[in-house]
């Protein structure tokens, strides 16, 4: 793994956390190598995750038990660095933080790139329904708005309302050929599920 396996205590109460990790009463009663277990099978980035327990744990005065910690880590991480957890990591949008023992990372980073690029084109998808939507109910108001207009305003009107139904249609045609991309890549992801020793090579990676 690409990080130091002990940090010194001090340097860990000066990082920056992003949020408090634990409650007070979590911090002293913690079961340090189950927290690292845990934190390792989610895929966390170890120093960054360790000094955000410092952080919340200093306000109840517990201090966490790193030894532990990294021994319950070590353990956990070998169950999120496998290829079905790289594709169901992938999928859900997480980011990898090069975490993994390098004898098993070639297999996981397969797998997180077929679910990471699926987990794209369907957030590139929502985006342009998202577009498509707002440009049709903004052309909803424009009409309404027309019926209301002095005749002097109504060219400027139907000129916008073209405008975005020309967008509409340039989306829509986006969509389409999107979709046909994002069917190829989750029939890819699916195949990798079932055949997970499979070389198959993720497009665009």
């Amino acid at each position: 793994m690409r990080y130091l396996p002990f940090i010194g205590m001090a340097a860990v109460m000066a990082a920056l956390a992003s949020c408090g990790t634990m409650s007070k009463e979590e911090c002293r009663v913690a079961d340090w190598a189950v927290v690292g277990d845990t934190d390792g099978a989610a895929g966390y980035d170890p120093q960054s995750r360790f000094a955000d327990h410092v952080r919340s744990c200093s306000k109840s005065g517990a201090t966490p038990n790193q030894t532990q910690w990294y021994q319950g880590y070590q353990t956990g991480i070998r169950r999120f660095c496998t290829p079905l957890g790289g594709a169901a990591h992938g999928e859900a949008g997480g980011a990898y933080h090069n975490v993994c023992p390098a004898e098993m990372e070639a297999d996981f980073v397969r797998g997180y790139s077929l679910g990471k690029r699926v987990h794209e084109l369907r957030s590139r998808m929502d985006l342009l329904h998202s577009g498509i939507s707002a440009r049709e109910s903004e052309a909803d108001r424009l009409y309404d708005d027309m019926k209301k207009a002095a005749d002097k305003d109504r060219r400027g009107i139907r000129d916008r309302i073209d405008d975005l139904e020309r967008e509409r249609r340039r989306m829509r045609r986006e969509a389409d050929d999107l979709s046909y991309e994002l069917g190829e890549a989750e029939r890819d992801l699916e195949f990798f599920r079932q055949n997970p020793g499979a070389r198959l090579s993720p497009a665009g990676y």
